[in-house]
């Protein structure tokens, strides 16, 4: 672990899964900590041992050694005892113990409304409830962090209570004192007036814990630490209840490259975009292509005049460079883009046409001219190579199609069968190859593979592993232009075609075309 003197906690696994739509397994679970540790955080909240069955069985596993961290320290999540009752007898405490984690954040009320309305108890038996568990915890040997749930909201009204029990916390032995801006609701102005004024009124060291209802939640920690907060929460990409958390990317993010503050282990921070989409994957959401420092688009440039700048230096259109997180810069070539656009996209496909200003010209025209008739190359960096290649003359289509045809027969019995037949010429004979599929487009990628696959076997490889159809913009009706994207996999790398037509069909056969094209140009 790095020094004690600054805390990345990550809550990915509590907080972050209360996010609508996510539901982790116990092994999901596990495999999101090993992420996350990767990345470097020193903390990783694991979830509510007592409370949910399923965190603990997360706990009972980690700790008999399922699960080996380098960098982190795992964090059990639970409540002070309850009022009137006695802190040994209190189930869920004991329950805080027998999860074995050395460290236990405990969630408390510093808002005397929620004090007396939600909890239903006094002010004064509030502030016995924290300083009782967090001594029982700290005699058993345990690290407690005391987050103080709606601390900013009922420090609006009365600026004394929380402080109070920040001071409980403190007297009993707890470490740190995280503020929680439960609701969300705060602008970062007023939470660092807040943490800097609470700074000066109490020991105990402050942490920060932001939700992203006003969308300020990355700013508001930062602005928060800039105020002498010394520990900081959030979730993998922002995961969370309602709008979500801090998302800790970002808060890392601004931490060491915008604040200069080295608060995670050498190597750790170029891991962000791998761990970033990986935890996506786990949890079953699409990427946030546009998300701050790991988002695919984070350092994608689209305009001809962008291209033409970074064409000079990438530092005149990239706040930093994007290796430093792991990311890549990209160049995206449309409608808006200019020569610039087609020479730094070229040289990032390894086609360089900078030396071809006559092949460069063309390419920018026939872009242009696509884009006008409902092509788009922004997502299809393989149909783009190809039309490069086929300007200078670089992709030979190594099979000739004579015909295709797709039928759908509905049976009596209401299920739908796709059939596909298709007629080519390569490796020097005629082929015509029919098959199923669950649909028009996956029975034309498997009629079209099965007539090749014998003069180019490694084919078989290839995977059709998504395919999106997009009405275009001002168009309506049957007769409207469809796009069609079809992402390829060869199990080792990953493509994506484009094609546009009139006919849905003649649209995803453009992609599918394309798909083999490539693949069997890197072949």
């Amino acid at each position: 672990m790095l020094t004690d003197d600054f805390h990345v906690f990550d809550t990915t696994l509590r907080d972050g899964a209360q996010r609508e739509g996510i539901t982790y397994s116990v092994a999901d679970k596990l495999a999101v900590a090993r992420l996350l540790d990767q990345v470097g955080v020193g903390f990783i909240e694991g979830g509510w041992p007592g409370a949910m069955p399923k965190d603990t069985e997360f706990f009972a596993r980690a700790a008999d050694g399922e699960l080996v961290l380098k960098n982190a320290v795992l964090v059990a999540f639970g409540a002070t005892r309850k009022a009137g009752v006695r802190v040994e007898d209190d189930p869920q405490v004991r329950a805080l113990l027998d999860s074995r984690a050395s460290v236990v954040t405990l969630v408390a009320k510093s808002d005397v409304w929620h004090v007396e309305q939600a909890l239903r108890t006094t002010p004064q038996e509030n502030l016995a409830m924290v300083g009782d568990t967090v001594r029982f915890l700290r005699k058993h040997g345990r690290r407690v962090f005391l987050d103080c749930e709606h601390f900013f909201d009922g420090y609006k009204h009365d600026p004394d209570y929380g402080v109070r029990v920040l001071d409980a916390a403190a007297s009993a032995g707890a470490d740190v004192g995280v503020l929680c801006d439960t609701n969300g609701g705060m602008l970062p102005m007023g939470i660092h007036e807040t943490v800097r004024a609470v700074r000066r009124r109490t020991g105990i060291r402050l942490g920060i814990h932001t939700q992203d209802d006003t969308g300020c939640a990355v700013a508001n920690t930062l602005a928060a630490v800039d105020a002498g907060a010394t520990h900081v929460q959030g979730t993998a990409n922002g995961y969370g209840e309602r709008a979500g958390n801090a998302d800790i990317f970002g808060v890392i993010g601004g931490l060491v490259t915008k604040m200069g503050l080295d608060v995670l282990p050498p190597g750790c921070l170029t891991e962000m975009v791998r761990v970033s989409h990986a935890v996506a994957e786990i949890a079953n959401l699409a990427p946030d292509t546009h998300q701050p420092y790991v988002g695919s688009s984070a350092f994608a440039h689209k305009a001809g005049l962008h291209a033409s700048a970074i064409k000079v230096s990438p530092e005149l259109y990239n706040h930093l460079d994007p290796a430093v997180v792991g990311n890549d810069q990209r160049i995206l070539v449309t409608e808006m883009a200019g020569r610039a656009s087609v020479e730094l996209k070229s040289r990032e496909l390894g086609v360089d046409v900078a030396q071809r200003p006559d092949i460069v010209g063309k390419v920018v025209d026939r872009v242009k001219q696509r884009e006008a008739e409902g092509w788009s190359y922004e997502a299809a960096d393989a149909s783009f190579e190809l039309l490069l290649r086929d300007e200078l003359g670089e992709a030979p289509t190594p099979f000739r199609v004579e015909s295709y045809r797709v039928l759908v027969e509905r049976r009596e019995d209401g299920s739908l069968v796709s059939e596909a037949t298709v007629k080519l010429h390569a490796g020097g004979q005629r082929v015509i190859s029919t098959d199923e599929g669950n649909g028009p487009v996956n029975a034309l990628d498997r009629a079209l593979r099965s007539a090749l696959e014998t003069a180019y076997p490694r084919l078989a490889e290839l995977e059709l592993t998504d395919y999106k159809v997009r009405i275009l913009p001002g168009k309506h009706g049957t007769d409207a232009v469809t796009r069609v994207l079809v992402e390829t996999s060869d199990r080792q790398r990953e493509w994506t075609t484009v094609g546009v037509h009139g006919n849905v069909i003649e649209a995803s056969w453009l992609a599918l075309h394309d798909a083999v094209r490539y693949g069997l140009l890197h072949e």
